[in-house]
């Protein structure tokens, strides 16, 4: 069995993270003043929702390989799409913007906990070697069958608390200290 709880807490702080950044920005929107968080990218980097429906294609990616498992089919887990930037900005308008990507990304992730944790899936199901492909920023990560189980974990250890990392990056100084207390 998988304990989802890691999972969930990855996720909750994402959300929360990009709760701080929206707020920001409507702060932002509402005060002009030069003391206000600009919770705007460096140059060459995601946006807030640009973030949020990277993750949300990542998560619906992982979905869909915890199901073929569960279901008995072949799966592979394969980033790319979720890097894709006519992608992404396809999945912001289909979500309805950043409010709707965090529903979309909370739905995700409690449909992943539950197929992932608890007794949905055994430990052989778990075991289960998928072909893997993941790149960051044009950067080859792993290209190589994993368990599935890793797949699940790498997403609460390292994609999403990155992504929450990225999203609190978008504010200044003064409002990540305020966002992490």
């Amino acid at each position: 069995m998988l304990d989802a709880t890691p999972l969930q807490n990855a996720y909750q702080a994402l959300l929360d993270a990009a709760a701080t950044v929206a707020d920001a920005a409507t702060v932002t929107d509402a005060d002009a003043d030069a003391d206000s968080p600009d919770p705007a990218p460096p140059h060459g980097e995601w946006n807030a929702d640009q973030i949020l429906a990277h993750v949300s294609l990542v998560s619906a990616a992982t979905i869909a390989a915890v199901a073929n498992v569960a279901a008995g089919a072949h799966t592979t887990y394969d980033n790319r799409i979720a890097l894709d930037a006519w992608t992404i900005e396809r999945t912001i308008e289909h979500a309805g913007g950043n409010a709707g990507l965090r529903d979309r990304i909370g739905g995700q992730a409690a449909a992943l906990c539950a197929l992932a944790g608890g007794a949905a899936l055994s430990d052989a199901e778990l075991s289960t070697p998928a072909p893997v492909r993941l790149l960051s920023n044009g950067t080859l990560l792993a290209d190589q069958p994993m368990p599935l189980r890793d797949i699940v974990t790498g997403l609460a250890d390292a994609e999403l608390p990155g992504h929450t990392r990225q999203l609190l990056d978008l504010l200044p100084g003064r409002a990540v200290a305020e966002a992490t207390r």
